[in-house]
């Protein structure tokens, strides 16, 4: 049976980590606007943990899987939320127009950008984390790791371009859409 002291520190300590959370979702809402920037920090954190990793001359294995789980994120983030592969079978909700007649429907992803850049920067401090303790050292002949992930890069990246080029669609904009109306004639029409 609790008493009631240890109840009070039960609270002390959920309440401590309650407050952290909260702090930290509020760290990520602040940072949720600036996508350029929180890609900047990315990139600045992946250069710091390969430099890393060059100097200590080891931790491959664990770059081979940071790689692989970029990979992974990657192909989600290209990939629509509903495969329209899939859908021609079942053919019960929206899908990708095919043709220049069917209605717009706006890109969906799998993997939102948001959570894209937030799965990555994770997967990077936990192997940076992991950079820390030898058990982790697994000594490996990095050039065939390195051969194998661009052989994987490379096939999946093939296999995910005729998948966009077979169901016609791009998971990226090149900017705001511009609307041109009626040219301008110049005069000026009084209403009176």
């Amino acid at each position: 049976m609790m008493d009631s002291e240890s109840i009070t520190q039960v609270s002390v300590v959920t309440r401590f980590f309650r407050r952290l959370s909260q702090i930290y979702q509020q760290l990520l809402d602040t940072w949720t606007p600036y996508s350029a920037v929180r890609w900047i920090v990315t990139v600045l954190l992946l250069a710091l943990y390969m430099l890393r990793v060059l100097l200590l001359q080891g931790w491959y294995i664990v770059t081979y899987a940071l790689g692989i789980y970029h990979l992974n994120l990657l192909i989600a983030f290209l990939t629509p939320k509903v495969d329209p592969g899939l859908q021609e079978d079942m053919d019960d909700g929206p899908g990708l127009p095919t043709k220049a007649s069917e209605e717009f429907r706006p890109f969906i992803r799998r993997l939102p950008e948001f959570k894209f850049w937030y799965s990555a920067t994770k997967a990077i401090m936990i192997a940076m984390a992991c950079t820390f303790f030898d058990a982790f050292n697994i000594p490996v002949f990095w050039p065939i790791l390195l051969l194998y992930f661009f052989t994987l890069f490379c096939i999946t990246m093939k296999r995910q371009i005729k998948h966009m080029l077979k169901y016609g669609y791009l998971p990226w904009t090149r900017g705001k859409t511009i609307y041109h109306g009626k040219e301008d004639s110049g005069k000026v029409i009084q209403v009176k």
